[in-house]
């Protein structure tokens, strides 16, 4: 199996595991702020088959890997009633946020992690500086070349998820805090237009999505690598 296999690998296992904390956040919050609807549906877990969107899970993401693009896409989205919500703004916002900002706290963790791990040895040092330029070689006995490989790909997509799901396109999280400043008759085109929107942003805006997401893996790389 060559790095690059082992890349793609590791970047589909991080990719569930971060669909999956997302939309239990979106779970947890909702219920927090009032409403049961997904925690009956058992949607607070990190099990990946309750989440799992047939395009956005599962094809989609094997597109991107395959493509040398970081691994984007969506889950099943998490159900939430308004209705039963104390603040119906305010509680769709937090339920909205939750998702990316859950997402930036496992890239934290993954990073916080890695800097342990470069500080701990030289020959840890020698494989995270090697990450990025990718100067790592499978051909290592030591079990910190695919650990760290791992977790520099679990930082890698939850950025990009967190950074995807803030963009203010229906039906992503970040829409979700834009539509609540619009004119109800602007809000129906947005809603109804989000979904073209939201095609087009992923097969035809590479280059936008890759000048708001670069930069942001840019900051963390940076974080890894410079403290």
């Amino acid at each position: 199996m060559t790095l690059q296999h082992v890349n793609i690998l590791f970047q589909l296992i991080a990719f569930v595991f971060a669909i999956s904390v997302h939309e239990s956040a979106h779970a947890w919050m909702a219920n927090l702020r009032g409403d049961p609807t997904a925690r009956m549906l058992g949607r607070i877990t990190l099990n990946p088959i309750k989440h799992i969107d047939p395009v956005g899970t599962v094809l989609l993401p094997l597109i991107a890997a395959f493509a040398h693009f970081p691994v984007i896409g969506w889950a099943k989205p998490t159900p939430v009633n308004p209705r039963n919500f104390k603040n119906p703004v305010l509680d769709d916002v937090l339920t909205s946020v939750v998702g990316p900002i859950s997402n930036f706290a496992v890239a934290t963790v993954a990073v916080i992690l890695l800097i342990i791990i470069k500080h701990s040895s030289a020959a840890g040092a020698q494989i995270i500086y090697g990450i990025p330029q990718g100067f790592i070689s499978l051909q290592s006995d030591s079990f910190l070349v695919p650990a760290c490989l791992l977790l520099y790909q679990f930082m890698i997509i939850n950025v990009v998820l967190g950074v995807f799901n803030l963009i203010p396109v229906p039906p992503l999280d970040g829409s979700h805090v834009l539509r609540h400043f619009l004119p109800a008759n602007l809000l129906r085109i947005y809603d109804t237009a989000g979904i073209f929107m939201l095609m087009a942003l992923v097969f035809l805006g590479g280059g936008l999505l890759g000048r708001l997401i670069y930069p942001v893996i840019g900051i963390f790389d940076a974080a890894v690598l410079g403290i």
